[in-house]
């Protein structure tokens, strides 16, 4: 396991602060999808009358690369403008995205299945979150074969609408699982900095990004990550290391 940025909170590794909810990403982080997501962007552009090549499309990309981990309507209304506009701009993304996971061009990222197996033998709670919509989400998760491996799928739909970087998909998963009793006993992993947002704002005890996705290091300590992990298959371990540990 590759870890760097330690956390600053070393204090003790009492049970109080046992890690007993673990809410990861899913593209990036526990998916690995080959770049779907900006060739998913490619039709909601074209559907928008925005063609490859040009200006306005190179934009608009650059955008939805430093947004990744966010909820993809947002980014939409961000670059389109209208609630409609962005609605057609989203239904074309979901829908090209979709085609892609029925073609079979989605995987999980190596030993992320194993990782989350691990860490719910370990006693702890598991939930998957996304930002993109549940239509999306459930394909994903039937194309893996992933429908039982957690407790609990989290979209931003199910947390009134707003997704990452805002921490209601974290508190979302905090209050209907009952798993943890503070805060401090949730971890939040993600390969964006959005998701280490969405944990840092949800006040988790550990707030982890992953070097498997859309964004590196220096974004994930920017945006407050209390660990860099090269994968999420290293979790599981940095999990039963005393808290603190470096």
């Amino acid at each position: 396991m590759n870890q760097t940025n330690p956390p600053t909170d070393s204090d003790s590794d009492s049970d109080s602060d046992t890690v007993r909810l673990v809410v990861l990403d899913m593209a990036g982080t526990t998916v690995a999808d080959g770049g779907l997501v900006e060739r998913a962007f490619d039709a909601a552009a074209r559907e928008l009358g925005v063609e490859p090549g040009t200006t306005d499309h190179a934009e608009k990309l650059d955008h939805v690369r430093a947004t990744m981990g966010e909820s993809k309507i947002s980014v939409f209304r961000h670059l389109f403008g209208t609630e409609d506009r962005a609605r057609r701009a989203n239904t074309a993304f979901e829908k090209a995205y979709g085609e892609s996971v029925d073609a079979g061009l989605i995987a999980p990222v190596p030993g992320a299945r194993e990782a989350v197996e691990e860490l719910a033998a370990d006693g702890r709670t598991v939930v998957l979150s996304t930002g993109f919509a549940r239509v999306t989400q459930d394909a994903i998760l039937a194309a893996l074969g992933w429908q039982d491996l957690v407790p609990l799928t989290l979209c931003p739909a199910d947390a009134g609408g707003r997704g990452r970087p805002y921490p209601d998909l974290v508190l979302e998963a905090f209050l209907r699982t009952k798993a943890a009793d503070a805060l401090r006993q949730v971890a939040v992993v993600g390969d964006t900095s959005y998701d280490v947002l969405s944990g840092v704002r949800a006040g988790a005890g550990l707030v982890a990004g992953v070097r498997t996705g859309a964004h590196g290091d220096d974004a994930f300590r920017a945006a407050g990550a209390t660990h860099v992990l090269d994968s999420v298959a290293d979790l599981p371990a940095l999990l039963r290391a005393p808290r603190g540990a470096g």
